[in-house]
């Protein structure tokens, strides 16, 4: 009785299915060959192929052509370029910094010129108030009052100058600009005094005074203008002759 389990069930014998696997590969590599061959013969840059470029699996093993027509770079020249753009870099990054410590130190010197500023416009009712209190009293009553009076309007005036004193160190200064040419930016005209003789538009009351801090208006002077005299002189610029001079 022949053994059933030496038989392979498509009754092929071991080295013949092997060898059916070696010619199956076999073809598979021929199969693989021509269609690199084919797609070489239709591209121009392939057009002299060698068929030691090709492996036993039919990869491509040759040298690319295109690397030949790839442009070499010159390492030295790569690193000049790198070079001038790292600094570049660091230019535009210095100038950065440079503008951001001066705009920091701009911002800085500006909180210290300001920072009283809301407070000394509070102060400047208290200001007022003491003005007033001194202007309410005449020359009369001011020589005919007692000592006491005397004594007590004198520490007003103290009062009074110690504060406007005060307000200077922190940089709040008074706006007296009687006698001057009008200024919208610093001067509030709250009426007109008909004067000939006077050029126009020049302040020559001042109902309130006004207050600067820093260059800033921080509060405009209430002021009363001519009206009706000569037209203010234009400034005109200096000669540049006398420019070159100094």
């Amino acid at each position: 009785m022949a053994d059933d389990t030496n038989t392979p069930e498509d009754g092929m014998s071991p080295s013949g299915r092997e060898r059916l696997r070696k010619a199956a590969d076999e073809l598979l590599k021929a199969d693989r060959k021509a269609n690199r061959r084919a797609a070489a013969e239709n591209a121009d840059d392939f057009a002299d192929i060698d068929e030691n470029d090709f492996d036993e699996d039919g990869n491509w093993i040759g040298e690319d052509p295109d690397m030949e027509m790839a442009p070499q770079i010159d390492p030295v020249e790569a690193m000049a370029t790198e070079n001038a753009d790292l600094k570049d870099r660091m230019l535009r990054l210095a100038a950065d910094m440079e503008n951001l410590r001066r705009r920091t130190q701009r911002e800085v010197a500006d909180a210290k010129t300001y920072s009283v500023a809301n407070f000394a416009r509070d102060m400047l009712g208290v200001s007022d108030n003491l003005r007033r209190a001194i202007e309410a009293v005449s020359d009369e009553k001011r020589e005919s009052g007692s000592e006491e009076f005397k004594s007590l309007l004198e520490g007003v005036e103290i009062t009074e100058k110690s504060m406007l004193s005060m307000m200077e160190r922190h940089g709040v200064q008074k706006l007296e600009p009687e006698g001057e040419k009008f200024d919208p930016n610093f001067h509030q005209a709250m009426f007109e005094i008909p004067n000939p003789e006077v050029p126009n538009n020049t302040v020559l009351q001042i109902v309130q005074a006004g207050y600067q801090i820093g260059g800033r208006v921080l509060r405009p002077a209430m002021v009363g203008v001519s009206k009706g005299g000569p037209k203010t002189p234009v400034e005109e610029p200096p000669a540049a002759d006398e420019a070159e001079e100094d």
